[in-house]
């Protein structure tokens, strides 16, 4: 029997229930249906005796606290996780259970087998030999970015709560809606979280910790066009849908996603809806680099500035806004929650993979409020699409990580009382 026995019977339960955000809303949270997931999980929280359990207005973060065990003033640890999924089919999902993988065999996803898990196209997969894996049906996501972080953490308080002996400080639980959209940690309450440090469990493969991330900004082009008749067209036709090609084409061409790795950062064109007379094309904008992220916004806006001076009238309106900033600026000047987090995977025989993210975190945004917040692994795979998996003893090493950092905040300070009553004697 499992030592975490809820742990994926609450993750499957968690998966089937449709928390997607909603990028075109203005609410918090974006939508109804993450209201309703995150009643539910108040609800949960009171029925499991935390303390504290409420919904915080500003945020519609659902807080709770587990109280201390230690004797000592420990440090409040913080666990944090998000909800919502990302943008792709999530109605009627139907995860699908492969027990003890042979690590080299296709795993059909749908019946028809037009989608298929493969080794050859899925590297990753041969990593999981002996695991039980759970994937999707082939027509929606999974959800493990971030349910497998929800189940996780409320089986190590689960835990804790059964296990009075093990040596804890207080321990903040926060759930939160819209990270998927980049909104969902922008009024993040830090002081009624009340942690001293957090870590966000919504990482991905065994032994992945991320206390680096991009910088970040959204940018908006809007693009003015005159319309005519083509037969009539010369020097009067502005092809809106031309000047947004153009302005494309300004940008690097080898500064995009599929083009960088690691710290190399790029301009990624996300979406684009045009006519002859209006064409709106939207871009995300990210460097690890400080310098180079504005250099970026700069060599952006620049190019409207100059394709404007050209036309000799303002045709293209570039709007960039910043969403979040490289926490690591903040981690760096006191990377104890580091240190902490890659000692407790070495304590579990967890191999720490410490590593810039090509993306972002909450942790991100709720680093530059005060609270140090990296992130650390929750074991999906794939995210964000049809082929999305994790394995059950990934999570099992999750839930382990999560304890062994608690336990060693505590352990810490009480060793540290040891040897000052015994240098002291």
């Amino acid at each position: 029997m499992s030592k975490y026995p809820e742990l994926i019977p609450n993750f499957l339960k968690f998966a089937k229930i449709n928390t997607r955000s909603d990028p075109n809303s203005t609410t918090v949270p974006s939508s109804p249906r993450e209201t309703e997931f995150l009643n539910m999980l108040k609800q949960t929280l009171i029925d499991m005796g935390l303390e504290n359990v409420h919904t915080n207005d500003q945020s519609a973060y659902v807080f709770a606290t587990l109280p201390a065990t230690a004797e000592q003033a420990v440090p409040t640890v913080g666990f944090i996780s998000h909800i919502d999924t990302a943008d792709f089919n999530s109605e009627n999902i139907q995860p699908k259970i492969v027990e003890n993988y042979d690590g080299q065999s296709v795993i059909k996803l749908d019946e028809k087998g037009e989608y298929t898990l493969d080794p050859k196209v899925f590297a990753s997969l041969k990593k999981y030999k002996g695991d039980t894996l759970i994937t999707t049906d082939g027509s929606t996501l999974l959800g493990s970015d971030d349910k497998s972080g929800v189940a996780e953490i409320l089986s190590a308080v689960k835990y804790l709560m059964d296990h009075p002996e093990i040596k804890h400080g207080t321990i903040k639980i926060g759930f939160g809606p819209d990270e998927e959209i980049g909104t969902g940690a922008d009024r993040f309450d830090v002081k009624d979280f009340g942690a001293d440090v957090a870590y966000t469990v919504d990482g991905g493969p065994l032994g992945d910790m991320n206390y680096e991330t991009f910088n970040a900004a959204d940018a908006k082009v809007s693009i003015k066009g005159t319309d005519v008749h083509p037969a009539e067209a010369k020097g009067i036709m502005v092809n809106a849908i031309q000047v947004g090609m153009d302005f494309h084409g300004a940008l690097p061409d080898f500064d995009r996603p599929e083009k960088t790795e690691d710290r190399e950062g790029f301009f990624h064109i996300y979406d684009f809806k045009g006519s002859v007379d209006h064409t709106e094309m939207a871009y995300i904008i990210r460097d690890h680099d400080r310098d180079r992220f504005e250099a970026r916004k700069r060599l952006f806006q620049g190019i409207a500035d100059q394709m404007n001076t050209d036309f000799g009238e303002d045709r293209i309106k570039v709007t960039i806004k910043d969403q979040y900033y490289n926490m690591g600026e903040i981690i760096e000047k006191d990377p104890t929650p580091v240190k902490i987090a890659e000692q407790a995977m070495k304590n579990v025989d967890v191999k720490p993979h410490i590593f810039p993210v090509r993306g972002g975190t909450d942790g991100s945004k709720i680093s530059y409020m005060g609270l140090p917040t990296p992130n650390i692994f929750a074991g999906g795979e794939n995210m964000h699409g049809r082929f999305e998996y994790v394995s059950e003893q990934t999570m099992v090493k999750a839930v382990d990580v999560i304890l062994e950092i608690a336990k060693l905040y505590a352990e810490k300070v009480i060793g540290q009382k040891r040897s000052n009553y015994c240098s002291g004697h």
